[in-house]
C-alpha cells in the first residue's frame, strides 16, 4: 500500500463499508467477581466475551501476590531473560508449570503470539513444511510465515488430509501445528489421530493449548489430558497466562534439551525484556488456585452445558462445542454487530467476531462461560438470544 494517508482513508472506508472495521472500546470492571463492566455509552453489563473461564482474573490472592512482589522488589524486570531480568519468581513459575504439565522443563514468554512465533521459527525453516488447521490461530500461521517454511493448510480437524499431507512430503515436513481447542470454534482438535500423522513423518507436534488448560481434561490439564497424551506423543506444548489462570505471558513445555534449545535459538525469548516478576507471582497464585479449587473448572462446565440446554430450549443454533467457547453464528458481519449492540440494550456484553478472525461468512457471536457467571445470567442470556432469534437478529 502506498505512503498516502488518502489511500489510507480510503481502505478505512472500504472497511466502514463493509462492516469490518473494528472499535476499541475503554471497559471498566466492577467489582472483584469478574462478571461486571462498564461499557461507555451504555452501563453496567455481564460480560460473557472474556476468557477468564476459572473467574480468577481479578481474585484477591492474584492482586495480593502481585502488590506484595512489586512492593518488595519492584514493577519491571528490567532486561531480558538472558541478562539480568530472569528472577526468583520466574524460576519457580517455570518450575510449577512444567510440574503442572507433566513436562521436564518450562520456559516464560512475554505472549502467547510470541512463545508460537518462537516454537514456528526455531522447529521449521527454508526447505521445509509446516502444517496447520484451516482455523489455525493467527500467531501460528505469522510463525510459519517467519520460519520461512512452506506452509500447507489441511481442513479443519481433517486429521487424514494432515496425515496425507504428511505422507507426500515425509523428508520435508518438520512440524506439525495445532490449536488444542480452537479459539473461535471452541471444539477440540483430533490430537490422537495428528499424533500418528506427526510420528509417522517423524516430525514435532506442537500443539497450543491456550484454551484448553485450566479448563479441559479430569484435572485442568487441557486437551492433552483430555486424550491421555503424554510428551512423547506431543513433544511440543504451547499454554497462556492471560486466560483460565487470569494474568499474563505464556510458556512452552517440553524436554530439557528442547527448552534449551529454544533458549539458544528463540529470538523472541532472546530479544525481549523479561516478564515483570509481579505477574509471574500473581500466575503462581492463579495455578494454585486452578489446582486446589476444582470446583471452578466442575462450575464453568457446568453453566455451559446449562446454557447449551437453554439455548436450545430457546431455538438458538449453537456450534457444537463442550467447551466454555459457545459460539452463534450470525447471516452477516451487520447482523453480528447488531445482535452485539441489542445484547448490550438487555445487558450483556457478547463481542461480535467478524473476518478476517473468523472465515467469510462465518461472522458470529462468541458468547464465554467463566466460573464467576451465576445461574440467572446464563439463563437470562439465553433466552435474550432467543428472542433475538425470534426478531430475526441472529441465525437460528
Amino acid at each position: 500500500m502506498r505512503r498516502d494517508p488518502a489511500t489510507l482513508e480510503g481502505a478505512l472506508a472500504q472497511l466502514e463499508a463493509a462492516q469490518l472495521r473494528r472499535t476499541r472500546l475503554t471497559l471498566a470492571p466492577l467489582g472483584h467477581d469478574g462478571r461486571r463492566i462498564v461499557v461507555p455509552g451504555t452501563g453496567e453489563l455481564t460480560d460473557f466475551a472474556s476468557n477468564d473461564y476459572l473467574g480468577l482474573a481479578r481474585h484477591p490472592a492474584l492482586a495480593r501476590a502481585l502488590a506484595e512482589c512489586a512492593a518488595a522488589g519492584g514493577t519491571g524486570s528490567g532486561a531480558a531473560h538472558l541478562v539480568s531480568g530472569h528472577g526468583p519468581e520466574h524460576a519457580a513459575l517455570e518450575e510449577e508449570l512444567a510440574a503442572f504439565t507433566a513436562r521436564e522443563r518450562a520456559l516464560l514468554f512475554s505472549t502467547g503470539y510470541m512463545a508460537n512465533l518462537a516454537v514456528l521459527a526455531t522447529f521449521a525453516g527454508r526447505g521445509e513444511q509446516v502444517l496447520l488447521d484451516r482455523l489455525s490461530h493467527a500467531s501460528l500461521i505469522d510463525g510459519a510465515r517467519l520460519s520461512g517454511a512452506t506452509l500447507r493448510r489441511y481442513p479443519h480437524a481433517d486429521a487424514a488430509a494432515a496425515a496425507r499431507l504428511a505422507g507426500g512430503y515425509p523428508r520435508h515436513t518438520s512440524l506439525l501445528a495445532t490449536d488444542g481447542v480452537f479459539s473461535m470454534d471452541g471444539d477440540l482438535a483430533p490430537l490422537p489421530e495428528l499424533a500418528q500423522a506427526a510420528r509417522a513423518a517423524r516430525a514435532w507436534l506442537a500443539v497450543d493449548d491456550a484454551h484448553g488448560l485450566g479448563v479441559v481434561g479430569t484435572s485442568g490439564g487441557g486437551t492433552l489430558e483430555h486424550f491421555g497424551l503424554d510428551a512423547e506423543a506431543v513433544p511440543v506444548l504451547i499454554g497462556t497466562l492471560g486466560k483460565a489462570f487470569g494474568c499474563f505471558g505464556a510458556f512452552v513445555a517440553g524436554s530439557r534439551a528442547l527448552i534449551e534449545y529454544l533458549m539458544q535459538k528463540a529470538r523472541t525469548y532472546i530479544y525481549t525484556t523479561a516478564l515483570p516478576q509481579p505477574v509471574a507471582a500473581a500466575t503462581r497464585a492463579a495455578l494454585r488456585l486452578a489446582q486446589t479449587e476444582g470446583w471452578r473448572r466442575a462450575r464453568v462446565l457446568e453453566l455451559t452445558a446449562r446454557f447449551r440446554r437453554a439455548a436450545a430450549a430457546g431455538g438458538v443454533a449453537l456450534v457444537p462445542s463442550a467447551t466454555p467457547i459457545q459460539p452463534v453464528l450470525c447471516d452477516s458481519p451487520g447482523q453480528a454487530l447488531a445482535a452485539q449492540q441489542a445484547l448490550a440494550q438487555r445487558g450483556f456484553w457478547v463481542a461480535a467476531i467478524r473476518p478476517p478472525t473468523v472465515p467469510a461468512g462465518s461472522a458470529r457471536l462468541r458468547v464465554t462461560l467463566s466460573a464467576a457467571h451465576t445461574e440467572r445470567e446464563v439463563d437470562a442470556l439465553a433466552e435474550a438470544l432467543a428472542v433475538l432469534i425470534r426478531a430475526g437478529g441472529a441465525a437460528g
